[in-house]
C-alpha cells in the first residue's frame, strides 16, 4: 500500500527556479490529484496544456478541456473544471513551470526541470503513464522504456494514440495533441484506458519490456 501523501496539489513539496514566468499566473503548475493513482496523465507545459492561472494542470485550455473529458468519463474527475477531484489519476507536466507568453521552454529549460519531473514520476509511481502529445510522449519513451528507437526520428502520434507499450515496469499509453484529434480518437483512446481499467492492469509492475 503507497498511502504517501493526502496533499493533491504538490504533494512532494517540489521546490523549481521560478523566475520565468508573467504577472498575474502561478509561477509554477504543479502535479496534482491522486498521490496513490495507478494512471498519471503526463503533459508538456502550462503554455501548451493549461493551469497558468489555476495551477491546476489540464485547465483552461482546449486541450486541457478533453483531456477532462476523458477522464470524467472513466471516472477519474469530477466536481469543477478548474480544481477537479480526481481519483486513481495523477496530472503533470514534463516542464511544470511557467514562462512568458508566446514561447515555449528552451531544451536547456525542459532538462532544468528533468530531475523535478522524474522524482515525482518515481514517488507516485504509477502502473499507467498516459502522455499526452508528442514532446511528453517522446521524453517517456526515451527516458522510461527502451523502445524509442522503434518509431523513429519523428514519432507518429496518430499511430501511437491509445497504443499499448510497456515500459519498466509499467504501460505507456500515448495520447495525441486533442487539438489534433479527429473523428474517433476521442472514443479511441477512452475505448483504450476502459480496457485497461477493466483488465488486471496491476500485472504491469515487473514486467518484461515489449510493444504491446
Amino acid at each position: 500500500m503507497k498511502n504517501v501523501t493526502d496533499r493533491t496539489s504538490n504533494p512532494f513539496g517540489m521546490r523549481p527556479p521560478f523566475e520565468r514566468n508573467d504577472p498575474g499566473t502561478h509561477p509554477a503548475v504543479f502535479g496534482y490529484g491522486d498521490a496513490n493513482a495507478d494512471f498519471q496523465f503526463i503533459g508538456d507545459h502550462p503554455g501548451v496544456h493549461g493551469g497558468a492561472t489555476t495551477g491546476v494542470p489540464f485547465t483552461e485550455t482546449e486541450s486541457g478541456a478533453a483531456i477532462q473529458d476523458v477522464a470524467r468519463t472513466l471516472g477519474f474527475a469530477s466536481g469543477p473544471t478548474d480544481e477537479p477531484l480526481l481519483e486513481n489519476c495523477f496530472w503533470n507536466y514534463i516542464h511544470m513551470c511557467t514562462v512568458e507568453a508566446g514561447r515555449s521552454p528552451t531544451d536547456a529549460e525542459y532538462a532544468e526541470l528533468e530531475r523535478y519531473f522524474d522524482a515525482e514520476l518515481r514517488a507516485i509511481n504509477a502502473h499507467i503513464l498516459v502522455p499526452v502529445g508528442e514532446r511528453a510522449t517522446d521524453h517517456i519513451l526515451r527516458e522510461y522504456t527502451t523502445q524509442r528507437h522503434r518509431f523513429g526520428d519523428t514519432l507518429d502520434m496518430d499511430d501511437l494514440h491509445g497504443r499499448d507499450i510497456r515500459g519498466r515496469g509499467f504501460m505507456v499509453v500515448p495520447i495525441r495533441e486533442p487539438t489534433e484529434w479527429a473523428d474517433g480518437d476521442r472514443e479511441r483512446i477512452s475505448s483504450a484506458l476502459e480496457a485497461i481499467l477493466n483488465s488486471d492492469y496491476r500485472q504491469t509492475k515487473g514486467v518484461a519490456t515489449l510493444v504491446g
